[in-house]
C-alpha cells in the first residue's frame, strides 16, 4: 500500500482577544454614555440612545444596566483611577483643600459623569447603590489623611475620620449639587480651615465610654 505523503489540515485556533466579547460590548456602551452625555446632557440621556450609539442590541444594555442611573454608576467606576491616593501637603488644612479641590474640578468639568450619577441617584436604585460603593471607597481611601494629622500632633488621637471627611468635603455638594452656585474657587480652601480648627479644637474626637478606666 502506498504511504500517502499527505499531511492532515492543521486547523489553526481562533485568536483569543482581550476581554472578549463581553468586555468589548461594554466599552462601546460605556464610550457611547460618555459621547451621549457630553453632546446632550444628563437630561436626554436614555438607554435606547446609548444602544443605538453603540451599535448594540437594546436588550442588552436594558439587560445588564437596566437604567440610565446604572450606566452612569459603571461608566464612573470604569474611569475611576484605582491607584488614586489624596495629596500629603504637610498639613491637615493642605491635604483637606487639596481633596475640595479635586472635588470641585470632578463636579464642574463638562461633562461631569459625577455630577450626573448624583443627580441620577435619586432616581435610580442602580445609580444610589454605585454611588454609595463609590463614596466608601473614596472615603476610605481618604482616612489616611486623618491618620497622618494624628501623627504630626495635629489632631487628638480618638479623632473620627469619616465625620471630619464628610464636614470638609459637604459644602462643595451642597453648593454646587443643591443649590446650583457658580463654582467658587475659595470654597474649598475656605471649607478645609473651617474643618481643619474644628477638628483641632476636638470637635470630631469619639467619647470615651463611660466604663473606659482611662
Amino acid at each position: 500500500m502506498t504511504q500517502s505523503t499527505e499531511q492532515p489540515e492543521v486547523r489553526a485556533e481562533p485568536r483569543r482577544r482581550p476581554g472578549g466579547r463581553t468586555e468589548r460590548t461594554r466599552a462601546q456602551v460605556l464610550d457611547a454614555v460618555g459621547a451621549e452625555l457630553a453632546e446632550r446632557g444628563y437630561d436626554a440621556l436614555t438607554l435606547d440612545a446609548v444602544a443605538a450609539r453603540a451599535g448594540v442590541h437594546r436588550a442588552t444594555v436594558y439587560r445588564r444596566w437596566r437604567d440610565v442611573g446604572g450606566l452612569l454608576a459603571d461608566l464612573f467606576a470604569a474611569t475611576a483611577d484605582d491607584d488614586w491616593q489624596p495629596e500629603d501637603t504637610g498639613s491637615l488644612e493642605g491635604d483637606l483643600a487639596a481633596l475640595n479641590r479635586e472635588n470641585l474640578v470632578a463636579l464642574t468639568v463638562q461633562p461631569s459623569i459625577a455630577a450626573a450619577l448624583l443627580a441620577a441617584s435619586f432616581r435610580s436604585e442602580e445609580a444610589a447603590r454605585g454611588l454609595r460603593r463609590l463614596w466608601a471607597d473614596r472615603y476610605a481611601r481618604c482616612e489616611v489623611i486623618v491618620a497622618r494629622a494624628i501623627r504630626r500632633g495635629e489632631l487628638p488621637p480618638a479623632t473620627d475620620a469619616r465625620r471630619l471627611l464628610v464636614t470638609a468635603t459637604a459644602p462643595l455638594y451642597h453648593e454646587v449639587m443643591l443649590l446650583g452656585t457658580p463654582p467658587d474657587p475659595d470654597l474649598p480652601g475656605q471649607a478645609a480651615k473651617a474643618t481643619a480648627l474644628a477638628a483641632k479644637a476636638g470637635a470630631f474626637t469619639c467619647p470615651t465610654p463611660a466604663n473606659d478606666p482611662s
